[in-house]
């Protein structure tokens, strides 16, 4: 079988890959195969936490639009029930920004989910399941 040297793919394929572990520790920047392994385990990270960068931001939003409903005297899942059952169609991460940034909007946008909240038990009884259905095992 004929000998395959490679040429210049080897080098530049290296090189790419070198270019990636640029500002790794020690040999990790500047040998091959540690640099390979340690650019793989780099690019399982970055594809795993751009994945959990979402889960983070939208627990922070909720925290923040929480903060800010119980300052104005309502709770999180109240107001988001309410603004749903208004129509109003804003996400969480609009609502956090404007708990922080635009108090005075987020006051108006809980008193009109206040209002669909009082309004709301009354269409909740019609549709309530029933208080205990007793299951044939039981006495």
């Amino acid at each position: 079988m004929p000998r395959v040297k490679r040429g210049t793919k080897r080098r530049a394929r290296r090189k790419k890959l070198l270019k990636h572990a640029k500002g790794f520790f020690l040999t990790k920047g500047k040998l091959y195969r540690s640099a390979k392994e340690a650019v793989n385990r780099s690019l399982r990270y970055t594809y795993r936490d751009r994945r959990t960068r979402k889960r983070d931001y939208r627990t922070l939003w909720i925290q923040r639009i929480g903060a800010a409903a119980r300052n104005n005297g309502i709770t999180y899942s109240q107001l988001i029930h309410g603004l749903k059952v208004g129509g109003i169609e804003l996400d969480r991460k609009i609502l956090a920004d404007m708990a922080v940034h635009d108090a005075d909007g987020f006051t108006a946008l809980v008193a009109t989910a206040k209002q669909h909240v009082a309004k709301a038990p009354a269409d909740a009884k019609a549709h309530a399941k029933p208080e205990h259905v007793r299951h044939r095992d039981e006495g």
